[in-house]
This record gives structure tokens, C-alpha cells and sequence, in this order.
């Protein structure tokens, strides 16, 4: 019977690598976010709720 394949996650160090990526991906997402105006902020949120409601219905 061939060995099974390793876990991504059961190595400590891309463990730790993976959640530093991920770490940098939210802040580079949340810097995006915090740098656009309220008001296309809103826009899009906006435009967001109108998508899903169409979807629904």
C-alpha cells in the first residue's frame, strides 16, 4: 500500500507561512477598503444588496 500523501497543514513552518499570508492578504483588503471615500464605499455596499436581492427573487 503506497504511503499516504502529507497534510499541507501538519508542517509547522507552512503552517505558519500560510497564516502569514493570509495575514497580509486581510490587511492588504482592509487598507483597500479604509482608502476609498465613504461615499463609493456606500455605493457599493448599495449596489451589493441589490445583487443579492435579485438573486433572491
Amino acid at each position: 500500500m503506497p504511503p499516504a500523501p502529507q497534510r499541507l497543514d501538519t508542517d509547522p513552518n507552512r503552517r505558519r507561512r500560510r497564516l502569514e499570508l493570509l495575514a497580509a492578504l486581510a490587511d492588504a483588503k482592509a487598507a483597500r477598503e479604509s482608502n476609498q471615500p465613504r461615499r463609493l464605499r456606500g455605493a457599493r455596499l448599495r449596489e451589493l444588496i441589490a445583487i443579492r436581492r435579485r438573486l433572491v427573487n
